[in-house]
């Protein structure tokens, strides 16, 4: 059977994702806990494997367990105190919010049809509030938020973010960038906060993003720049990718039910732009 994993994670402290050896990472600490509690391995899928310093507040997960696994009762559902089981155990730095029985056909990964992330900012003098200096960019400059988010309404669409991105062998840098917006945090002083939604994003772009629009806020970059770089062939040099620890996945798409197998279909499919 597939079970699902909803959680969140605090990232400072984690050298990313994805198993390492000798390094502490989420899907090395989540697994090893569930080992203990399943008595055989188990072994994560995620929707998104984040940078080391890269938090989650709605990450997703799927594991395949046997029939007869401690993980499940025995008409085959999650028992109700296995969260409350993985609290006790697992970290004050990651949490798993629910775990149940995955539809048919569902991929954590593959049946995704858009990611949303989050990147703080603060341009006080004096940087964050201390609550929040884990989560939140010091950058003690002004910025024009209105040019930043003219800036990055010049990026949606299916494009190859090759400048921003950086390169993995055999992975493409194709995607649709379907949301990028600026706005001021309400409540918070001098604090201004990305929100960007792709079907999918390669590594360090939304990173890269963040720190070409923050260049176009200080003036220092026409507004149309970062737009300019999308006919790039390989990542760009003049990008500053802004530091991990601002960045947060903030929820993960899937379609309904009846389209989860198609959908980890068409993402498998290696993409191509039409020149």
């Amino acid at each position: 059977m597939r079970l699902r994993l909803d959680l969140a994670y605090d990232g400072t402290d984690f050298a990313g994702w994805a198993r390492q050896p000798e390094l502490r990472t989420v899907q090395g600490v989540l697994e090893e806990t569930l080992t203990i509690l399943a008595r055989e391995p188990v072994a994560l899928t995620v929707a998104g494997r984040t940078d080391a310093g890269v938090h989650a507040d709605a990450q997703v997960a799927h594991t395949d367990v046997t029939p007869g696994s401690t993980l499940l009762a025995a008409d085959g559902t999650v028992p109700d105190g296995l969260v409350r089981r993985l609290a006790r155990m697992l970290p004050p730095d990651v949490r798993v919010h629910r775990l149940a029985p995955a539809p048919a056909g569902f991929d954590a990964r593959f049946s995704a049809v858009r990611r949303h992330y989050a990147y703080r900012v603060c341009t006080a003098p004096s940087g964050p509030e201390p609550l929040r200096a884990r989560d939140t960019l010091r950058w003690p400059r002004p910025v024009d938020v209105a040019a930043m988010d003219a800036a990055g309404r010049a990026l949606l669409g299916e494009h190859d973010f090759a400048a921003f991105c950086r390169p993995r062998a055999g992975a493409t840098t194709i995607r649709e960038l379907q949301r990028l917006t600026w706005h001021p945090c309400a409540g918070e002083r001098d604090v201004v906060e990305a929100r960007l939604s792709a079907d999918a994003f390669c590594h360090s772009m939304v990173r890269s993003l963040v720190g070409a629009l923050l260049a176009v806020g200080e003036g220092r970059r026409p507004v149309d720049w970062p737009a300019s770089l999308l006919t790039a062939a390989r990542r760009s040099s003049e990008i500053h990718v802004v530091a991990a620890h601002g960045l947060r996945l903030v929820g993960v798409d899937y379609p309904d039910d009846a389209g989860l197998a198609a959908r980890a279909v068409t993402t498998r499919a290696v993409r191509t732009l039409d020149r």
